[in-house]
């Protein structure tokens, strides 16, 4: 048999229709499936999670079917209670499919904590900004007897004596002891 004879029989042609029909309801059956298993064209609204709690926060991702992970909260924000909501991704109102995480950075307990700089025997127009820059405010400012004028002589916090490398909060305020020009009476 040659080879236009073969391709033109009968049972050629009932094979290659058998075969596109096969292919036809394969893919008809696949689509279907992905249609059911990703839930095509259903979405869910991201609801606003700023500020909740860690238990209201589940109870509304339960409600929608979405899941939550957190991010490290390193980031103390003073506007919201310890262990709310800070931020999320995505945003409120984006939406998604069902089962998506949503990533959560939650309030800490507290400030994190800065090594204090070495500041002593600098000037105060040198100090204050490198205290600030870090996170801390210059508290109160005394002067004693001391040849360096506006030189930094000691550090405090809450009326302890600190010293450079110790861990205080960020926002923390540094009582500074500053020189007031004049010489003492040993000099």
């Amino acid at each position: 048999m040659s080879l236009t004879k073969f391709l033109t029989s009968k049972v050629f042609l009932k094979q290659l229709a058998l075969a596109i029909l096969a292919i036809v309801v394969i893919s008809f059956i696949i689509l279907k499936w992905l249609d059911i298993t990703t839930n095509h064209g259903s979405f869910v609204e991201v609801p606003d999670l700023t500020g909740k709690s860690l238990s209201t926060v589940q109870i509304e991702l339960d409600d929608r079917d979405l899941q939550m992970e957190i991010q490290d909260s390193a980031n103390f924000n003073p506007k919201y209670p310890k262990y709310a909501v800070i931020e999320q991704y995505p945003v409120a109102g984006t939406q998604v499919k069902e089962d998506r995480k949503i990533y959560l950075t939650l309030n800490p307990s507290g400030y994190r904590k800065v090594e204090v700089p070495n500041i002593v025997r600098r000037t105060f127009r040198q100090a204050k900004p490198t205290l600030e820059a870090l996170g801390f405010e210059v508290g109160k400012i005394s002067y004693v007897d001391d040849i360096g004028r506006d030189e930094v002589l000691s550090m405090s916090f809450k009326g302890e004596k600190i010293t450079k490398g110790e861990l205080l909060p960020i926002t923390s305020k540094i009582d500074l002891v500053l020189g007031n020009g004049n010489r003492t009476d040993g000099d």
